[in-house]
Protein backbone atom coordinates (compact mmCIF):
# COMPACT_ATOMS: atom_id res chain seq x y z
CA UNK A 1 0.00 0.00 0.00
CA UNK A 2 2.91 2.34 0.68
CA UNK A 3 4.79 1.74 -2.58
CA UNK A 4 2.79 2.05 -5.78
CA UNK A 5 4.55 1.53 -9.16
CA UNK A 6 4.41 4.30 -11.75
CA UNK A 7 1.85 3.93 -14.53
CA UNK A 8 2.84 1.11 -16.87
CA UNK A 9 5.48 -0.29 -14.47
CA UNK A 10 5.40 -3.51 -12.41
CA UNK A 11 7.06 -4.59 -9.19
CA UNK A 12 9.62 -7.38 -9.41
CA UNK A 13 11.11 -8.70 -6.20
CA UNK A 14 13.67 -11.33 -5.22
CA UNK A 15 14.58 -12.67 -1.81
CA UNK A 16 17.28 -15.01 -0.54
CA UNK A 17 16.46 -18.57 0.45
CA UNK A 18 17.39 -19.19 4.12
CA UNK A 19 20.35 -16.83 3.96
CA UNK A 20 21.15 -17.01 7.70
CA UNK A 21 21.35 -20.81 7.64
CA UNK A 22 23.59 -20.69 4.58
CA UNK A 23 25.83 -18.13 6.30
CA UNK A 24 25.95 -20.41 9.36
CA UNK A 25 27.01 -23.35 7.17
CA UNK A 26 29.78 -21.24 5.61
CA UNK A 27 31.07 -19.56 8.78
CA UNK A 28 31.04 -22.74 10.88
CA UNK A 29 32.61 -24.80 8.10
CA UNK A 30 30.53 -27.78 9.19
CA UNK A 31 31.03 -30.33 6.38
CA UNK A 32 27.74 -32.11 6.97
CA UNK A 33 25.69 -28.91 6.91
CA UNK A 34 27.56 -27.68 3.82
CA UNK A 35 26.93 -31.00 2.09
CA UNK A 36 23.24 -30.85 3.05
CA UNK A 37 22.97 -27.46 1.35
CA UNK A 38 24.84 -28.63 -1.73
CA UNK A 39 22.65 -31.68 -2.24
CA UNK A 40 19.19 -30.89 -0.84
CA UNK A 41 16.64 -28.21 -1.48
CA UNK A 42 14.75 -28.86 1.76
CA UNK A 43 17.25 -28.21 4.56
CA UNK A 44 14.64 -28.69 7.30
CA UNK A 45 13.67 -32.16 6.07
CA UNK A 46 17.28 -33.23 5.64
CA UNK A 47 18.14 -31.91 9.13
CA UNK A 48 15.24 -33.92 10.59
CA UNK A 49 16.41 -36.98 8.64
CA UNK A 50 19.98 -36.69 9.97
CA UNK A 51 19.02 -35.80 13.54
CA UNK A 52 16.45 -38.59 13.89
CA UNK A 53 18.50 -41.07 11.80
CA UNK A 54 15.63 -41.84 9.45
CA UNK A 55 15.42 -41.87 5.63
CA UNK A 56 14.55 -38.51 4.07
CA UNK A 57 11.28 -39.85 2.60
CA UNK A 58 10.11 -40.96 6.06
CA UNK A 59 10.36 -37.52 7.68
CA UNK A 60 6.91 -36.50 8.95
CA UNK A 61 5.53 -32.94 8.62
CA UNK A 62 5.80 -32.58 12.43
CA UNK A 63 9.45 -33.65 12.45
CA UNK A 64 10.17 -31.20 9.64
CA UNK A 65 8.40 -28.40 11.57
CA UNK A 66 10.42 -29.16 14.69
CA UNK A 67 13.61 -29.24 12.63
CA UNK A 68 12.74 -25.85 11.16
CA UNK A 69 12.12 -24.39 14.64
CA UNK A 70 15.49 -25.67 15.85
CA UNK A 71 17.37 -24.67 12.66
CA UNK A 72 16.29 -21.06 13.07
CA UNK A 73 16.47 -21.26 16.86
CA UNK A 74 20.14 -22.19 16.64
CA UNK A 75 20.83 -19.16 14.43
CA UNK A 76 19.12 -16.81 16.89
CA UNK A 77 20.73 -18.37 19.96
CA UNK A 78 17.36 -19.54 21.28
CA UNK A 79 17.50 -22.03 24.12
CA UNK A 80 15.13 -24.95 24.72
CA UNK A 81 12.90 -22.49 26.65
CA UNK A 82 12.37 -20.30 23.59
CA UNK A 83 11.25 -22.96 21.12
CA UNK A 84 7.61 -23.62 20.35
CA UNK A 85 7.91 -27.32 21.22
CA UNK A 86 8.07 -28.96 24.66
CA UNK A 87 11.23 -28.12 26.61
CA UNK A 88 12.23 -31.79 26.97
CA UNK A 89 11.79 -32.36 23.23
CA UNK A 90 13.67 -29.17 22.42
CA UNK A 91 16.63 -30.06 24.67
CA UNK A 92 16.88 -33.52 23.15
CA UNK A 93 16.61 -32.11 19.66
CA UNK A 94 19.26 -29.43 20.25
CA UNK A 95 21.61 -32.08 21.67
CA UNK A 96 21.06 -34.28 18.64
CA UNK A 97 21.46 -31.31 16.33
CA UNK A 98 24.89 -30.50 17.76
CA UNK A 99 25.89 -34.17 17.54
CA UNK A 100 24.89 -34.10 13.87
CA UNK A 101 26.57 -30.75 13.14
CA UNK A 102 29.43 -30.62 15.71
CA UNK A 103 31.31 -27.76 14.03
CA UNK A 104 28.26 -25.52 14.44
CA UNK A 105 28.49 -25.97 18.23
CA UNK A 106 32.24 -25.31 18.19
CA UNK A 107 31.72 -22.19 16.08
CA UNK A 108 28.95 -20.73 18.27
CA UNK A 109 30.96 -21.42 21.46
CA UNK A 110 33.98 -19.71 19.89
CA UNK A 111 31.89 -16.61 19.12
CA UNK A 112 30.84 -16.29 22.77
CA UNK A 113 34.42 -16.88 23.97
CA UNK A 114 35.75 -14.24 21.56
CA UNK A 115 33.10 -11.74 22.64
CA UNK A 116 33.94 -12.29 26.33
CA UNK A 117 37.62 -11.75 25.65
CA UNK A 118 37.48 -8.93 23.08
CA UNK A 119 34.17 -7.28 23.94
CA UNK A 120 32.80 -7.58 20.41
CA UNK A 121 32.04 -9.96 17.53
CA UNK A 122 32.46 -9.33 13.79
CA UNK A 123 30.61 -10.20 10.61
CA UNK A 124 32.35 -12.03 7.76
CA UNK A 125 33.10 -8.61 6.26
CA UNK A 126 34.67 -7.22 9.44
CA UNK A 127 31.78 -5.13 10.77
CA UNK A 128 31.87 -5.05 14.58
CA UNK A 129 29.06 -5.47 17.09
CA UNK A 130 30.08 -4.60 20.67
CA UNK A 131 28.65 -6.98 23.30
CA UNK A 132 28.93 -5.09 26.64
CA UNK A 133 26.06 -7.18 28.08
CA UNK A 134 28.50 -10.07 28.67
CA UNK A 135 30.14 -8.06 31.46
CA UNK A 136 26.84 -7.39 33.23
CA UNK A 137 26.29 -8.63 36.79
CA UNK A 138 22.72 -9.46 35.75
CA UNK A 139 22.28 -13.08 34.60
CA UNK A 140 19.50 -12.22 32.11
CA UNK A 141 21.66 -9.50 30.55
CA UNK A 142 24.62 -11.90 30.25
CA UNK A 143 22.38 -14.54 28.65
CA UNK A 144 21.14 -11.93 26.19
CA UNK A 145 24.79 -11.02 25.47
CA UNK A 146 25.57 -14.65 24.66
CA UNK A 147 22.66 -14.78 22.20
CA UNK A 148 23.84 -11.53 20.61
CA UNK A 149 27.39 -12.92 20.32
CA UNK A 150 26.09 -16.03 18.54
CA UNK A 151 23.57 -14.29 16.33
CA UNK A 152 25.20 -11.00 15.30
CA UNK A 153 27.99 -12.44 13.10
CA UNK A 154 25.42 -14.57 11.24
CA UNK A 155 22.57 -12.08 10.91
CA UNK A 156 25.04 -9.22 10.45
CA UNK A 157 26.77 -11.07 7.60
CA UNK A 158 23.38 -11.69 5.97
CA UNK A 159 22.68 -7.94 6.27
CA UNK A 160 26.08 -7.14 4.72
CA UNK A 161 25.39 -9.49 1.79
CA UNK A 162 22.00 -7.98 0.94
CA UNK A 163 23.54 -4.47 1.08
CA UNK A 164 26.31 -5.52 -1.34
CA UNK A 165 23.68 -7.04 -3.64
CA UNK A 166 21.55 -3.89 -3.37
CA UNK A 167 24.42 -1.61 -4.39
CA UNK A 168 25.41 -3.85 -7.31
CA UNK A 169 21.83 -4.17 -8.60
CA UNK A 170 21.43 -0.38 -8.49
CA UNK A 171 24.77 0.16 -10.27
CA UNK A 172 23.84 -2.24 -13.09
CA UNK A 173 20.37 -0.76 -13.58
CA UNK A 174 21.98 2.68 -13.97
CA UNK A 175 24.93 1.49 -16.08
CA UNK A 176 22.62 -0.23 -18.56
CA UNK A 177 20.40 2.90 -18.74
CA UNK A 178 17.27 0.97 -17.81
CA UNK A 179 14.01 2.66 -16.95
CA UNK A 180 13.60 0.18 -14.08
CA UNK A 181 14.83 1.28 -10.67
CA UNK A 182 15.50 -0.17 -7.26
CA UNK A 183 12.81 0.88 -4.78
CA UNK A 184 13.82 -0.66 -1.48
CA UNK A 185 15.41 -3.48 0.48
CA UNK A 186 13.59 -5.31 3.28
CA UNK A 187 15.57 -7.89 5.26
CA UNK A 188 16.69 -10.38 2.59
CA UNK A 189 14.58 -9.00 -0.26
CA UNK A 190 15.07 -6.43 -3.04
CA UNK A 191 12.14 -4.72 -4.77
CA UNK A 192 12.52 -3.22 -8.25
CA UNK A 193 10.03 -1.04 -10.11
CA UNK A 194 10.44 -2.67 -13.51
CA UNK A 195 9.35 -1.61 -16.98
CA UNK A 196 7.48 -4.50 -18.68
CA UNK A 197 9.92 -4.49 -21.63
CA UNK A 198 12.86 -4.89 -19.21
CA UNK A 199 11.47 -7.71 -17.02
CA UNK A 200 13.85 -10.42 -18.29
CA UNK A 201 16.85 -8.12 -18.01
CA UNK A 202 15.92 -7.04 -14.48
CA UNK A 203 15.34 -10.65 -13.44
CA UNK A 204 18.79 -11.59 -14.75
CA UNK A 205 20.39 -8.63 -12.93
CA UNK A 206 18.67 -9.47 -9.63
CA UNK A 207 19.59 -13.15 -9.86
CA UNK A 208 23.21 -12.62 -10.88
CA UNK A 209 23.99 -9.82 -8.43
CA UNK A 210 22.23 -11.44 -5.46
CA UNK A 211 23.76 -14.88 -6.05
CA UNK A 212 27.20 -13.35 -6.61
CA UNK A 213 27.18 -10.90 -3.68
CA UNK A 214 29.36 -13.20 -1.56
CA UNK A 215 31.54 -16.23 -2.18
CA UNK A 216 30.28 -18.86 0.26
CA UNK A 217 30.93 -22.58 0.62
CA UNK A 218 27.25 -23.12 -0.18
CA UNK A 219 25.21 -21.60 -3.02
CA UNK A 220 23.34 -18.36 -2.35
Amino acid sequence: KVFVPRDGFLFLDADYSQIELRVLAHMSGDERLIEAYKTAQDIHAITASQVFHIPLNEVTPLQRRNAKAVNFGIVYGISAFGLSISRKEAMEYIERYFETYPQVKTFLDSLVAHAKEQGYVTTMFGRRRPVPELKSSNFMQRSFGERVAMNSPIQGTAADIIKIAMIRVDERLRRENLRSRLILQVHDELLVEAHPEELEQVEEILTRQMEGAADLLVPL
